[in-house]
């Protein structure tokens, strides 16, 4: 049987964290746990009072500088980081409240680099580059070798379930190289100055055949937020993959629907698909 702990939001969250034995159960009571937290036990699970009451909370973003005067870099900006396997979370919510990215630049609220990592019931929130999900794609493992840990740096075959979640964000707010399955979640884009904002930023290898999988979802807005200003995907890296089976869009979403990223030509090889088809959607999508 599971060991099983409890915390407030006075309890020194990372070292519980690093304490606990692997596969405890550890259950957070209601409030604003305002900490910077990573999770390196395999099998932990996180357990909430409500997505409203249980929230974990940090502020770091891309242009903060260290104490050795070296930029955060989006990979450094997590809430919440998890480097372990067979993790799960339910009822809570992991915040980046920095705000302002268009000054501030990326403010990750949670980064997965681990497989079989699930998450139910929960809200993630920030702006731009909001969930993470791992690996990182291979340039930026090699580019940032001495600069991040080892453990944020972990390549491999990395798989994530976020079941009925709620993730807010304006730009690029799901990014990553992981096989990832957002099944009845909201997508929520928030307003941005910079009048416009994608969802998904995709970087699969090519051999990588699920992607993100955006299963039953909506798509929806803040009431500020432009009608047609939000594009559902663009590839961060070629062969990105991202698919979208029987979702439901707001007012926000391009007709276009996706957008090949500024002056690349990653509309010859993403991989982006609608099920059933949208008209008007850019004549790349479903075509391989």
């Amino acid at each position: 049987m599971a060991e099983i702990l409890k915390a407030d939001p006075k309890d020194d969250l990372q070292n519980l964290l690093d304490s606990a034995p692997e596969n405890a159960v550890i259950r957070l009571a209601p409030g604003e746990y305002r900490q910077k937290v990573i999770i390196r036990k395999p099998g932990l699970h996180l357990s909430g009072a409500g997505m409203e009451k249980t929230m974990i909370v940090w502020d770091d973003y891309a242009l903060k500088t260290d104490e050795q005067g070296r930029e955060y870099n989006t990979f450094r900006t997590w809430t919440m980081a998890v480097c372990a396997d067979n993790v799960h979370m339910d009822d809570l919510a992991i915040v980046n409240d920095a705000l302002h990215p268009e000054i501030k630049g990326q403010e990750a609220a949670l980064s997965v680099i681990g497989d079989n990592f699930s998450m139910e019931n929960c809200l993630l929130r920030s702006t731009q580059d909001t969930l993470f999900s791992g690996p990182l794609p291979p340039d930026l493992i090699v580019r940032y070798t001495g600069f991040h840990a080892l453990e944020l740096l972990r390549g491999g075959h990395m798989r994530q379930v976020f079941t009925n979640c709620r993730i807010e964000g304006t730009v690029d707010f799901i990014f990553g190289c992981g096989d990832t399955l957002f099944d009845n979640c909201e997508i929520r884009s928030l307003y941005d100055v910079r009048n416009t904002g994608y969802v998904a930023a995709p970087a699969h290898t090519q051999d990588q055949q699920e992607g993100f999988v955006f299963r039953n979802c909506r798509f929806t807005c803040e009431d500020e937020v432009e009608s047609g200003s939000i594009y559902l995907a663009r590839p961060w890296r070629d062969h990105g993959l991202a698919i979208f089976e029987n979702c439901s869009y707001g007012r926000h979403i391009s007709p276009l629907g996706f957008d090949k990223w500024n002056d690349t030509n990653r509309d010859r090889t993403a991989r982006f698909r609608e099920t059933p088809p949208v008209p008007g959607r850019v004549p790349w999508v479903n075509c391989r």
